[in-house]
């Protein structure tokens, strides 16, 4: 047990930021040339990391399996908590800076009769944005929390496709006025998925509209395009890839993240978690914002009925 907490420790120290790592790395004397405690903070995050990934799943193959399947659904009727570490480095006129998100994202489905579902999924993003030109961009704290919920049959159609539509709702929850739109957003939003064997393939989309807000700020409309595919092995880790593709209207410009993701299923105890790895890179987006590769790293607990 006591290497399984270091495990989940050291875990959670990329997923809030590696400088929090680098604060638990203590030198015998004196202070590290700058930028080594950084290397050694991320490399220890990863290497474990690594571990956690290759550490075996339960002796219940079964529900391991169903989980596994279940966690390429997004409409499954599964409790989940996923908190998700992202790290992009800007270009243009923002080159070198850094912009940290972890992502808290409960997903709670209900069981409205003997047919139908309805899925709540929300997401409450932390941002920290450093080394802008601009100082008044280097701000941290709660952005924009957006809910998105989905009507769901209960059963596959006739021809196994697994289906939710809903609205999606925007809220300015910000903590500072350059971490969100300060724009309250309503829209609808839907996905469709088939899962035939160890592989799903499906696509999520919808589209946002200021309805309200700050009548100094951009008005909003943004249409979301999230296709996706993976694949569960028989060791009931999941390979995938997908896009989380934004089109601005009023900007007229694309925001297109490619994903190359790896997550293993495993426990801590009692407790069913799911850790997963991905690589980014930004196939498009403004002169100014993300460019080249980033990280995501993602651990995701489950909490089955």
């Amino acid at each position: 047990m006591t290497r399984f907490r270091f495990i989940a420790f050291a875990v959670f120290g990329l997923l809030l930021k590696e400088r929090y790592m680098m604060k638990l790395i203590r030198w015998p004397s004196g202070e590290a040339k700058p930028g080594m405690k950084r290397r050694i903070a991320w490399k220890l995050s990863l290497a474990i990391s690594a571990l956690v990934l290759t550490t075996p799943v339960w002796a219940q193959t079964d529900q391991a399996a169903e989980l596994a399947k279940k966690l390429s659904n997004p409409v499954a009727s599964l409790i989940s908590v996923p908190l998700q570490y992202n790290r992009d480095e800007h270009g243009g006129a923002n080159n070198g800076a850094v912009v940290s998100k972890l992502i808290i994202q409960p997903v709670v489905p209900f069981s409205l009769n003997n047919d139908w579902n309805l899925i709540t999924r929300t997401l409450i993003p932390l941002i920290d944005q450093e080394d802008f030109p601009l100082a008044a961009l280097n701000e941290s704290g709660l952005s924009d929390i957006t809910t998105s919920l989905y009507f769901s049959p209960k059963s596959p159609t006739a021809d196994g496709w697994i289906w939710g539509a809903g609205p999606v709702l925007l809220l300015p929850t910000a903590t500072k006025d350059v971490l969100g739109t300060e724009k309250w957003g309503l829209g609808p939003t839907g996905v469709a998925l088939k899962q035939t064997g160890p592989w799903t393939v499906g696509i999520l989309a919808g589209h946002l509209w200021s309805v309200a807000g700050n009548d100094n700020r951009n008005d909003l409309s943004a249409t979301t395009l999230q296709p996706f595919f993976s694949y569960t092995t028989k060791k009931h880790m999941t390979v995938g890839a997908y896009t989380e593709s934004v089109y601005d209207w009023k900007g007229e410009q694309w925001q297109v993240p490619l994903i190359v993701q790896a997550g293993q299923l495993f426990k801590i105890g009692p407790q069913i978690l799911q850790l997963a790895l991905a690589g980014k890179y930004w196939a498009d987006a403004p002169d100014n914002g993300p460019k080249g590769w980033g990280l995501r790293l993602q651990l995701t607990f489950l909490f089955p009925k």
